[in-house]
């Protein structure tokens, strides 16, 4: 898995007026192509009076599925446009509808295309960009006397604490980055002088 990567928030949406055009940019972030397929449909249908409803998605680590869809734009000029954007980006499980209603005033190649990328590119920007970190959970076991001792210094050293667990002894459960585990478990050797016991559990992002 990787360790970090770009994509989009959840949700969100711009419109753009060009030469009387409507053009509306959807995006959502997908994890599947079903996810994809079945998000471009909802703004079809939602969209259905539309003039095109153009889409382009990227999915995977190594962004194995990509596709692109003019919708009756001439070729080229819609579904490349929105997918060369989220390329230039690297956004991974992206997905991205544009809508267009028709103006009246027919843009060109050379315009379609500008238009569908500067469409895209803006309802990414409103949609938002996050950075998606891969961590391990770290399960920290201590006896009591330890506890304010390592609370302490976890919480000081803005390390993220899921829970903590009061049994026979207490249990932090805790998010580090997979890139710092090791120096992470070091840490917590030399904090409590070798009496923690350090367990992995799942990785997540």
């Amino acid at each position: 898995m990787l360790e970090r990567y770009y994509t989009v928030e959840l949700e969100g949406e711009d419109e753009v007026v060009i030469q009387k055009s409507r053009f509306i940019g959807h995006v959502r972030r997908v994890e599947s192509e079903e996810a994809a397929q079945a998000f471009i449909q909802e703004i079809k249908k939602i969209h259905h009076s539309a003039s095109h409803n153009c889409s382009a998605y990227m999915i995977g680590e190594h962004n194995e599925i990509q596709k692109a869809n003019d919708d009756g734009e001439p070729s080229g000029t819609a579904g490349v446009p929105i997918l060369e954007v989220l390329k230039k980006r690297d956004l991974k499980d992206t997905a991205i509808v544009i809508t267009r209603y028709f103006g009246g005033t027919k843009l060109g190649a050379g315009g379609l295309i500008r238009a569908y990328s500067s469409t895209t590119s803006q309802a990414i920007d409103t949609t938002g960009v996050v950075e998606r970190i891969l961590m391990q959970v770290v399960q920290i076991t201590v006896a009591y006397p330890l506890l304010g001792k390592v609370e302490n210094e976890l919480r000081n050293a803005n390390y993220r604490i899921e829970k903590i667990d009061y049994l026979e002894s207490v249990t932090f459960t805790v998010l580090v980055e997979v890139a710092n585990v090791d120096a992470f478990k070091e840490w917590i050797t030399n904090l409590t002088s070798d009496k923690a016991v350090s367990t992995l559990g799942e990785k997540n992002t």
